[in-house]
């Protein structure tokens, strides 16, 4: 767990810096600070106002993002009167400039955002080579409780590149959690050859389950279609994932468990597509792979499963 916990905080880290780093680039802007003196007016502004102070004298103004603090002199005592402001997707200290700025194509292009980071919750499953959900005989205990086979997303960090306002590609990093959830009296184990066979516990299991945790980045193209003030989102594009870690586990009717680490001939490496629709932060997302959970040849009977995932996305 250590390790797996060393691995994410190091990603976050990387990938936000990168995506700092990333959108100033795309901007031009300079990562020195700009220093204005004008009319007894000091102003410092960083990123398109993205990062600003103005001292009008009577009047300070911090904006750091969305968000902006107004500290403004009192005649009524010796605390300053304090104002905490939110801005809308452009709300600029230069008041006079804010309409060029929102028509400038720039300011369309570096305002895109995407919808990758937040949570998802749905189902998975496999299919054979020919999309069948029916597993081919000798291979029977491979068969999942659909209902129960669940997967959960938490999609940690996300970089937006905008081409217009509503149109732009979206990546960033996530943990995909899968749990295959057998259907029948069993679980799966790797013989001395790396194939994978049926493991029969000998007593009557109340649970069972293969469980995986993949670290996911995607390539999104996304589309945001304007209705009123609200907006509907279509997106698609390639999907690779690393694994990180496997287990198997077993509940027993007497409440026993047992539970164990391997890797079970999966796959390290696996990609294919994903796309997803919704409106604003609510959308149905869809992943198929075209990597076979486990390694060519290695699968139950030699037979080659292609996951996929289904369910809702929540945005952030």
């Amino acid at each position: 767990m250590k390790k797996i916990g060393i691995i994410v905080l190091l990603t976050i880290i990387i990938s936000q810096g990168f995506s700092q780093a990333s959108s100033a680039e795309k901007r031009g802007d300079s990562p020195a600070a700009v220093a204005a003196d004008s009319n007894s007016i000091t102003k410092v502004v960083v990123g398109h106002d993205r990062l600003a102070y103005v001292d009008k004298g009577d009047e300070i103004n911090v904006r750091v993002g969305n968000r902006g603090l107004n500290i403004l002199e009192s005649l009524e005592g010796k605390f300053p009167k304090l104002e905490v402001e939110k801005y809308n997707d452009y709300n600029s200290f230069n008041r006079e400039d804010n309409d060029d700025h929102k028509d400038s194509k720039e300011h369309r292009r570096t305002h895109f955002k995407g919808h990758w980071a937040g949570c998802e919750v749905g189902f998975n499953n496999y299919v054979t080579n020919n999309y069948n959900f029916s597993l081919p005989a000798g291979i029977e205990y491979m068969s999942l409780n659909s209902g129960k086979a669940m997967n959960f997303n938490l999609n940690f960090s996300q970089l937006s590149i905008g081409l217009c306002r509503h149109i732009g590609f979206v990546t960033g990093l996530g943990l995909s959690w899968n749990n295959y959830k057998f259907d029948g009296n069993n679980n799966i184990q790797k013989d001395a050859g790396g194939n994978i066979i049926i493991l029969d516990p000998g007593e009557t299991l109340k649970k069972s389950k293969l469980a995986t945790l993949y670290l996911d980045l995607p390539v999104l193209f996304e589309i945001q279609i304007p209705t009123d003030h609200q907006r509907i989102n279509i997106a698609a594009g390639p999907i690779g994932a690393i694994k990180i870690s496997s287990h198997s586990k077993m509940e027993f009717e007497n409440g026993d468990k047992v539970k164990s680490d391997g890797d079970f001939s999966l796959n390290m490496l696996r990609y294919g597509a994903t796309a997803r629709i919704g409106y604003e932060n609510l959308e149905i997302y869809g992943t198929y792979y075209i990597t076979p959970l486990f390694k060519h040849g290695k699968g139950p009977g030699g037979v080659d499963l292609f996951p996929f995932e289904i369910g809702l996305a929540f945005s952030i």
